[in-house]
């Protein structure tokens, strides 16, 4: 059953690959002013050579005009990868762009891998748990940067399982929500207003998400948040956090 997953979400033969790209100049986010093409080469041994010495073979070219500009300096190529095409193994997403008008085009190299699908028998249900950990968890008001989400799977330690637990929490949608619980504690006018509820968590790596967080219209004040995993027909959701917006 194919999925869409980020380039860090252990993506399978068959899934939609999100390939994002952010560029920056002087730490800020900044629009290219051009992207040409996105090449897509698959690492083969077989053909390491001298003049080819990590072996890679061209397997899809894709026009500028197939990537979206999300945001600023924000870009996304939603790579299909059909059976027979795409093998297990390693790729790089080759970014070929002109930052400015008039200048040369260079070359941005990104690496993904495609992984073999994750299979798992038991003669009984799978019982599972996860923890969430997540900073920071004070704001200072007109602060926008991104939440740091980790989930922690509550299982023994022995190898296998553990890594099946893992590899549920890698390949597992993830949503934020988040809702006014005080605001400036000493008028609950605006108490209990929802802020976010179920929005998806994007960006993904391994068992971490990153979801930016703008405090600019926000009051001061307590808010709950909470986490939501989706996966395999289960649902799972987080206790409730404190985070907290000041002056």
């Amino acid at each position: 059953m194919s999925a869409t997953k980020e380039r860090y979400q252990n993506p399978v033969v068959g899934d939609d690959i999100r390939l994002r790209l952010l560029t920056y100049n002087s730490n800020n986010l900044s629009d290219l002013y051009e992207i040409e093409k996105v090449e897509i080469f698959r690492l083969d041994e077989q053909l390491a050579s001298e003049n080819n010495p990590d072996g890679l073979y061209l397997v899809d070219t894709f026009q500028g005009s197939s990537v979206t500009q999300e945001d600023t300096g924000t870009y996304l190529l939603t790579l299909p990868t059909e059976l027979d095409k795409y093998l297990i193994g390693t790729y790089y997403d080759i970014w070929t762009v002109r930052a400015v008008n008039g200048q040369p085009k260079s070359s941005i190299r990104q690496k993904f891998e495609i992984y073999p699908d994750l299979w798992y028998s038991t003669p009984i249900p799978v019982v599972y748990d996860f923890d969430f950990r997540f900073q920071p968890n004070k704001f200072r008001k007109g602060s926008k940067q991104f939440l740091i989400i980790e989930i922690i799977p509550n299982v023994p330690t022995a190898g296998d399982l553990r890594s099946y637990y893992e590899n549920l929490a890698i390949v597992s949608n993830l949503k934020i929500s988040m809702q006014l619980n005080c605001g400036e504690c000493n008028n609950f006018a605006n108490s209990s207003e929802i802020i976010l509820e179920d929005e998806n968590v994007d960006y993904r790596e391994k068992r971490y998400g990153y979801y930016k967080l703008d405090t600019e219209d926000l009051a001061c004040g307590i808010y709950d948040i909470w986490f939501k995993l989706e996966f395999g027909g289960n649902i799972y959701i987080s206790d409730k956090f404190n985070l907290q917006v000041y002056d």
